[in-house]
């Protein structure tokens, strides 16, 4: 395996910029997933260190090799797709063997390389059947096999579970995971699910209009997002955003005010806010980290607000209640017992050391 290197890389389609001075270095075996909305750029970057684009500008390396100019064939690359792209004529175990018998290796080691793919992937008592013949989750499993037997420096996956149901997305993600175990290998996933990203990457680069956002640790990105974007688009339900002003009393008493409620800031905190004085800011939190009042018995900082419930979301071990302070719409995290009905008082409390703030002009995380 090795690693991949992206160095201030472009890709212009006519006017229109799709990727734009993308740079990345995923190590080798390293498990990386590019994450973003559709029409972010994430699949575009993937063909190009593919070959399926040329780049309009930068570097891309596998190993200490650059590959601008190598054809795809010539990268030792193999690339999973959202479709399955199986020959309904073949056999599974042909079709895992097409690409090899292109290149004329011997039967025998044909034989024994889709043979050892089948067994890690639970194909073979499958080898002789029809793709019709086989579930979703094994039409995808025989995919992975067909890049598998190829034996690759990197495997790039383009969205292969999208077209799987829940449950079998789920069974595929840890087969995905485990199969990155054994194989060590250099892997590049690209997804617009962001519980994909966080489950399956080592690392997860997130990109919109065609710009790398942050690249960190699925923790990382979620704990300390670097910037608006990033906080609204990993997690589910989103972060809370709320506009107000900080003000400041004294030497070193910090808040966050707007018209509905005001909330101290912790003193290890504010003095990242100094610059925010009497300015406009974002304060943002987490709907898991807003709890109700029998819940909060172990948080230490905390602000306890007067609301109103709009409505719930039951989904079993936990309930999303959205709520409103004043004016102010909060989605909040609540156990499923929760029996809040629509229009019922609530009150919600905000854990303060897990408070986030957003500079207005440039969306770049304060704290």
């Amino acid at each position: 395996m090795a690693r991949v290197l992206l160095e201030n890389v472009s890709k212009k389609f006519g006017d229109v910029t799709a990727v734009q001075d993308i740079n990345l270095e995923i190590k080798d075996e390293e498990f990386v997933v590019l994450v973003g909305p559709s029409g972010c750029g994430k699949t575009t970057t993937l063909r190009m260190i593919a070959g399926l684009e040329e780049i309009t500008e930068g570097k891309i390396y596998i190993g200490d090799k650059l590959i601008n100019d190598v054809p795809p064939k010539d990268r030792n690359i193999a690339m999973v797709f959202q479709s399955y792209a199986l020959y309904p004529h073949m056999s599974v175990f042909d079709n895992m063997a097409f690409g090899l018998k292109l290149r004329k290796l011997p039967k025998a080691e044909i034989k024994a390389r889709v043979g050892e793919a089948a067994e890690t992937l639970g194909l073979a008592t499958y080898l002789d059947r029809l793709p019709k013949q086989l579930s979703g989750g094994q039409r995808q499993r025989v995919a992975v096999g067909r890049a598998i037997v190829r034996r690759p420096q990197v495997f790039l996956m383009d969205e292969p579970l999208s077209n799987l149901d829940a449950k079998l997305r789920v069974q595929m993600r840890a087969e995905l995971q485990r199969l990155h175990k054994d194989l060590k290998a250099t892997v590049v996933y690209v997804t617009h699910d962001q519980v994909e990203a966080m489950t399956l990457g080592q690392r997860v680069a997130v990109i919109l209009n065609g710009e790398l956002q942050q690249f960190e640790s699925p923790l990382t990105v979620y704990g300390k997002p670097g910037n608006r974007f990033v906080a609204g688009f990993i997690g589910s339900p989103p972060m809370n955003f709320v506009k107000g002003k900080i003000e400041k009393r004294g030497e070193s008493d910090y808040s966050f005010v707007c018209e509905d409620f005001k909330i101290e800031v912790p003193k290890d905190l504010d003095h990242l806010l100094e610059a925010y004085v009497d300015k406009e800011i974002v304060f943002g939190i987490r709907p898991e980290d807003i709890w109700d009042v029998p819940s909060s018995d172990w948080i230490k900082e905390k602000l306890t607000l007067d609301g109103v419930v709009d409505f719930r979301e039951m989904i079993g071990a936990e309930t999303y209640l959205y709520v409103h302070v004043g004016k102010v719409p909060l989605i909040t995290r609540v156990g499923g017992l929760c029996d809040a009905g629509t229009g019922s008082k609530f009150k919600v409390v905000i854990n303060l050391r897990k408070i986030h703030f957003f500079d207005l002009e440039t969306q770049q995380a304060v704290i």
